[in-house]
């Protein structure tokens, strides 16, 4: 999955979210708009679709970095690239806020399916087949595959957006870090079948997009278990990240920004023993970063439950 902005060119900016485009998008959009030449009379259609197709996946990113806005969330930046979108959301850490977050992307390709329904009604009764074999095929084709990713993206094998759905409700009874475990466990178990099929049919490309998922659903479970472990840890009282208001852990959770070092800025009195400073502390829980100054909040906004 790429970084933030490594290798990517920044295309506009739109109700305060940037959005990029990686370059490797360049490369597989010569080699699909190539690859489906005789779908179309002219080049030119080609273009259009594998344009539009992109238009649908930028709708569906905007709608998850909207909906975390919408809840109180960051939400400031999407990446587009070869396998799809990436909106770099960080939702406040309670289930009911992190479903809606998730939930509104595919919530825009169901929105979508009415819309290009009624359009490939309209040019089927038209006759557009035989007029406009080109414009028949282009609106036939959004449909198709605007639907294919609507179900693509709902498989409960995480992270899609189907697994990530699933560990949300799995949040309300199970904790934040359990449910994180579960979601994972059971997407490694798919994708590492999924990984398999593709394997022995012989198609490299879903070999490819099975392991891109695998890799991300280990990260998934490595981060759950980090999580299940601070879970355990003695937290820190008159401390809270402004973020997620969860109290700091003891421990050399940190590192410093010099030396590279394990160290605990908060028992330090943010310096390291190789003399740095810490200026800011990333929170364990929800990853954001923070002045260390900000951490002074009030007890009573703390949540000492890693895993509520």
């Amino acid at each position: 999955m790429p970084t933030r902005r490594a290798g990517s060119i920044h295309l506009f900016r739109f109700a305060g979210i940037d959005v990029f485009l990686h370059w490797s998008w360049f490369l597989v959009a010569l080699f699909e708009i190539q690859g489906r030449h005789r779908n179309y009379s002219s080049l030119v259609w080609n273009v259009a679709e594998y344009l539009a197709v992109f238009l649908i996946v930028l709708m569906h990113e905007f709608g998850h970095s909207l909906a975390c806005r919408q809840v109180g969330g960051a939400a400031n930046t999407i990446v587009l690239w070869p396998l799809g979108g990436v909106a770099f959301v960080s939702p406040p850490q309670r289930p009911g806020a992190t479903l809606w977050s998730i939930a509104a992307g595919p919530l825009v390709n169901v929105a979508l399916l009415p819309l290009l329904y009624a359009a490939t009604t309209v040019a089927r009764v038209s006759g557009w087949a035989v007029a406009a074999p080109d414009a028949w095929t282009f609106v036939r084709t959004l449909f198709v595959i605007n639907f294919v990713l609507l179900a693509f993206n709902l498989l409960p094998i995480y992270p899609l957006d189907g697994g990530q759905i699933l560990r949300s409700l799995f949040w309300f009874f199970l904790g934040r870090a359990r449910s994180l475990f579960v979601a994972s466990i059971l997407g490694f178990v798919a994708l590492v079948a999924a990984l398999g099929w593709a394997l022995w049919s012989g198609s490299l490309w879903n070999a490819f997009l099975a392991y891109f998922l695998l890799a991300n659903c280990w990260r998934g479970l490595q981060s759950a278990r980090r999580m299940m472990e601070l879970g355990e840890v003695p937290r820190r009282e008159g401390l809270a990240c402004p973020n997620c208001h969860t109290a700091p852990p003891y421990g050399e959770f940190w590192r410093c920004p010099q030396c590279g070092q394990p160290s605990d800025p908060f028992t330090t009195g943010a310096t390291c023993r190789c003399g740095a400073q810490f200026f800011a502390a990333s929170c364990p829980h929800c990853g954001e970063t923070h002045p260390i100054g900000t951490w002074m909040v009030p007890f009573a906004t703390q949540s000492t439950d890693a895993t509520a």
